[in-house]
């Protein structure tokens, strides 16, 4: 059985995405979204509480952004996206963190991730597709 590796992008090329019409999917909880969102023309909020019993909400026939916090939850909802059959799915590395570094738009008080945060700067990984992060 091949297994197949998640493509993963930086908040910079997610960007990108949902300006060509990609479905973000915020995995966080309630209050945290209530805390603080993405602001972006289309979003969906799915907690991971609720993932297993509401994925089947999301489109298959659209690019699908997976995103969280810190950029770990999302990246368990895309492979579990994959299993079930999504292709066209991915995960923004970093999460809201590096959004809220790069000055990207948000709703709320960013100072809630800032502080929690230990990655300030950009990590020198590249995108899974090869591209800088940055």
């Amino acid at each position: 059985m091949e297994t197949k590796t998640a493509i993963e992008i930086c908040p910079t090329t997610t960007q990108g995405r949902v300006k060509a019409g990609a479905l973000l999917v915020d995995v966080r909880e309630k209050d945290e979204v209530a805390q603080l969102a993405f602001d972006v023309p289309e979003i969906i909020n799915i907690p991971l509480s609720e993932f297993e019993d509401r994925y089947s909400e999301l489109p298959k026939d659209r690019e699908l952004v997976m995103v969280c916090r810190d950029g770990m939850r999302s990246l368990k909802t895309t492979y579990y996206l994959m299993n079930q059959g999504y292709e066209n799915v991915m995960n923004m590395q970093h999460g809201m963190v590096r959004w809220v570094q790069r000055g990207f738009p948000t709703k709320g008080d960013t100072n809630s991730v800032l502080i929690k945060s230990d990655s300030a700067g950009c990590s020198d990984t590249p995108n899974s597709d090869g591209s800088p992060c940055c």
